[in-house]
């Protein structure tokens, strides 16, 4: 029988990650709640580095990082939000002029704090670009969220902005092109009375039509650092949960695709849950789309529950006005979802892609990076408890240039290479991890990985490299593929980005909560972490820093917490010198190659925020706090620019108990107003770049 979900009021403390029980029903459908979908019994990568953990804490364990319960920032663009502290303080108490820290991080560090509202330092100046519901193509109604219907919000910005990506847009100065993912709806926040047990179509194709993207123009004021949305421009476009997408890749049209509306398994309608993604050298951007098992009702099949789907009805009850959410009746739509997106923002005639060449399982993120000879590498994490992190490596070189032949040249890159997932192993003998926190006696702590193949693509076919399984079964149950090789269990990778001043890559690890839990894998010796809930960083030297090797070295750069805890570690800074941070997610490198990472589910009792931390020199592993976003809220999409700091910030109010008769937050727009996830732009007052 599947488990009941919870109610809205259970206390948020029950939930994993310190998400409340909305987040978990309407964004990953109780994923946390449901049992581990990985039963198999490969190493766990918290077993490998655990150990080197305790040892680097007990080494630099400094004075502590207390929580503050008050913002030292600015508090900018917000009706009705509380004043926050005048003087910039830093953490630990101490000042933090914007002089201090690396280049591109000499700001006054915004202190933890639970204000409704986005603040960021004192220095900084913010507007809200762009909300839920405003219309941007030509024809949409202004957005009115008492008398809202499909066809207004198919024409207005989607909800739940996660993903972003700001493209250059040439031959029209101070414009760009934003484009964004809209993961998934709060049906609770969005109408009035909603009833979950029964909702109305109207609401459902409402929320169909907010899932998706948008691509919107943005203009740029140069005296302030605004942006703006231009409303009707021609590459302004909305791409909803019914959409026409194009399959492509080697599993196209497979029997495993193909479905009742759609017999040659390679047209399919929508995207869903799209999380985070990437831009592309030639002009695009990837989506990836995460949590799709929750919208698919009525499922018994095993392979299935690798990927969390339900044997009962869904959250939001979408089988009810479309057969193709319901397993039992159309078994193989859930089979079209959970792959990366490509869409191309310059062709607003385009049909988006589902490149099933990079498998399907709960993608978070899409980002590319080139071999010297001009292919591109894809890495992409898999957004579950103990599941694994993975890589793609085309076998086709991108062309330059702006042609049409070209453009359709680069689109197919994606379509014909070779898929690997990782495996990790521990450089220390295991005879002296025993749990102490001692250190080994090679010293180090350390590792080494392996890309072990999965299946590879070509213009003539598609051959597995994994037993038992055909290539087709690779690239759509690509989770099993994953067990049978004896990948490595991570803590739920999020973001992967490789450094574009170093060539390193970067693997977010949000956290994981049932870590030792039951019959999931313990705590030991070895990994006196146990119930990992504020996650961690790793960074990867890929053999002679190509994107192409296939074996690469790995350590510890991060460990998420308090401070204060002797397991938490920022790359050797002293710990007095650093913001707390918990539960990383989304990443970003600016132009100094500094990484900025934003958080979900904050555990530390403050609200999420956007970091940056330096990766090279002297000041390696310094971290300090740019922003928080308002109650409920998760920070998303970082983009960091020379003079300009976006987010997108993601279902604020979404507190348990929260409806839009009883809003737990009043952002943006002040108390009276609905509340709105929306895009934020962050700029230095006096107009020099950002953090110098």
């Amino acid at each position: 029988m599947r488990k009941l979900l919870p109610i809205i009021g259970t206390p948020s403390a029950a939930h994993p990650g310190g998400r409340s029980a909305m987040t978990c029903r309407f964004r990953c459908g109780d994923a946390c709640f449901h049992e581990v979908p990985n039963t198999s019994d490969n190493a766990y990568v918290g077993d490998v580095i655990s150990g080197a953990l305790s040892r680097r804490s007990v080494m630099r364990a400094a004075a502590v990082v207390t929580v503050a319960t008050a913002a030292a920032g600015t508090v900018a663009g917000t009706v009705g939000a509380p004043a926050a502290s005048a003087a910039p303080t830093g953490t630990g108490g101490r000042p933090a002029g914007k002089g201090d820290g690396a280049r591109g991080l000499r700001f006054g560090a915004v202190a933890p704090n639970t204000v409704d509202a986005v603040v960021v330092p004192d220095e900084y100046r913010q507007n809200v670009v762009i909300r839920w519901g405003e219309p941007i193509l030509r024809g949409a109604p202004a957005f009115d969220p008492e008398h809202q219907t499909a066809a207004a919000q198919a024409g207005q910005f989607g909800y739940n902005n996660d993903f972003l990506a700001l493209l250059p847009l040439p031959g029209e100065h101070g414009r760009q092109v934003l484009v964004a993912n809209h993961e998934y709806t709060d049906e609770v926040l969005m109408f009035r009375g909603y009833d979950a047990a029964n909702p109305t179509r109207q609401q459902v194709e409402v929320a169909w039509a907010a899932h998706g993207l948008s691509a919107v123009v943005v203009e740029e004021d140069r005296r302030t650092g605004k942006l703006t949305p231009v409303p009707r421009h021609h590459l302004n476009r909305r791409v909803t949960a019914t959409t026409e997408f194009r399959l492509t890749g080697p599993a196209a049209g497979s029997d495993l695709l193909k479905t009742s509306a759609d017999p040659t398994g390679t047209t399919v309608l929508g995207t869903l849950n799209n999380c985070s993604g990437g831009t592309t050298p030639w002009g695009t951007t990837l989506h990836g789309e995460e949590n799709f098992n929750q919208y698919f009702a009525n499922s018994g099949r095993p392979t299935d529950k690798r990927y969390g789907i339900g044997t009962g009805a869904t959250e939001r009850k979408w089988e009810r006005f479309d057969q193709r959410f319901d397993v039992a009746r159309e078994p193989n739509e859930v089979h079209r979802f959970g792959y990366v997106v490509e869409f191309d923002p310059y062709d607003p005639s385009s049909t988006p892609r589902k490149h099933t060449a990079l498998g399907r399982f709960k993608h978070e993120a899409a980002t590319v990076r080139l071999t010297a000879d001009g292919r591109p590498v894809v890495y992409s994490g898999d957004d579950e408890r103990f599941d694994y992190f993975y890589k793609f490596v085309s076998s086709k070189r991108m062309r330059k240039g702006s042609g049409r032949a070209v453009r359709e040249h680069n689109l197919s890159l994606l379509d014909e290479g070779t898929l690997y997932v990782a495996r990790l192993t521990g450089d220390s003998p295991a005879a002296d991890i025993d749990g102490t926190g001692t250190l080994p006696s090679d010293g180090e702590f350390d590792g080494s990985g392996a890309w072990i193949p999965l299946a590879t693509a070509t213009a003539d076919g598609a051959v597995s490299h994994v037993e038992g399984m055909t290539a087709d079964e690779v690239f759509v149950f690509t989770r099993l593929a994953g067990d049978k090789v004896g990948a490595t269990k991570m803590d739920r990778p999020e973001d992967i980005q490789p450094n574009p001043v170093s060539g390193k890559v970067y693997v977010v690890l949000t956290n994981n909560s049932n870590r030792g839990v039951g019959a999931n894998a313990k705590a030991d010796e070895a990994n006196p972490r146990t119930a990992n809930k504020h996650g961690h960083v790793l960074e990867l030297t890929e053999r002679r820093n190509r994107p192409e090797s296939l074996t690469f070295a790995w350590s510890l750069f991060l460990v998420a917490g308090d401070p204060d805890d002797p397991a938490t570690y920022f790359a050797g800074f002293p710990k007095d010198q650093v913001s707390p941070i918990s539960c990383p997610d989304n990443v970003a490198f600016d132009p100094h190659g500094n990484l900025w990472i934003s958080t979900d589910g904050n555990q530390l009792g403050s609200h999420d925020g956007l970091f940056g931390v330096a990766t090279r020199g002297e000041r390696r592993g310094e971290l300090k706090q740019f922003l928080t976003v308002p109650t409920g809220a998760e920070t998303c999409g970082p983009i960091v620019q020379d003079r300009r700091v976006l987010v997108a910030v993601q279902h604020p109010g979404e507190i348990d108990g929260a409806s839009v008769e009883k809003p737990a937050s009043t952002w943006p727009d002040g108390p009276g107003k609905i509340v709105r996830p929306a895009v934020v732009a962050v700029w230095r007052a006096d107009g020099r770049d950002i953090g110098v």
